[in-house]
């Protein structure tokens, strides 16, 4: 039987080794998503430039900055992390990171960033990329997701929650911006290995052939 995964009811094949880069049809367009790379630095920094600040936010550290972006591929060279980029036309409009430490006291749990251009949101394209880093951490082998954001990031949240995510915790005051105002920031969760146990339970692991 293939290996699989479940996310919000839908079964994800993990037979086989995903491979990238993966061509997706959107409301904004056909989309490219590929794994980044070293060469993506600038591309990515021109991202993080033409984001909104609050936007940001999604973030633990600011992209619009070479110095974080420097420190983010060298996370990337060395394993600590994989990221995902929607490209457009050659323009990078969106990016999905999954962030693991397998010598920490959490070895089972990853942790989603992910970020998408203003002009391409609600047209698919943050689904479609939210959806393939939840396929690399069904392929890490990881047990439980979380993704964090500011409370007043309601699309966002709708996103995550439509893909079977639940709120965990609010943490008051986490985050300042730029301007010195702090946000609160909610975390959310999904626990995979409760969810694939549940579908086994009820016998529904091989209702959906590959």
């Amino acid at each position: 039987m293939a290996e699989t995964g479940f996310l919000a009811g839908k079964e994800i094949d993990m037979s086989e080794q995903r491979a990238y880069p993966r061509h997706v049809k959107t409301d904004a367009g056909d989309i490219d998503i590929r794994l980044m790379s070293p060469a993506d630095e600038g591309a990515v920094l021109a991202f993080g430039k033409g984001l909104p600040t609050h936007d940001l936010l999604f973030l633990p550290r600011n992209i619009s900055e070479p110095k974080v972006l420097s420190a983010w591929v060298k996370e990337i060279e060395r394993g600590a992390i994989q990221s995902l980029l929607a490209v457009k036309d050659g323009k990078v409009v969106g990016c999905g990171t999954l962030v693991r430490d397998p010598h920490s006291w959490s070895p089972h749990v990853g942790e989603i960033r992910m970020v998408v251009s203003p002009e391409v949101r609600g047209k698919g394209v943050g689904k479609a990329l939210s959806q393939e880093t939840f396929a690399l951490a069904l392929g890490a082998g990881l047990e439980k997701l979380s993704v964090q954001m500011t409370v007043d990031q309601q699309a966002a949240i709708a996103l995550f929650e439509s893909l079977g995510f639940k709120a965990e915790a609010l943490l008051r005051d986490h985050v300042r911006d730029v301007g010195g105002k702090t946000h609160d920031i909610v975390v959310l969760g999904h626990n995979i290995a409760q969810v694939q146990a549940q579908m086994e339970a009820y016998g529904l692991t091989g209702a959906v052939q590959h």
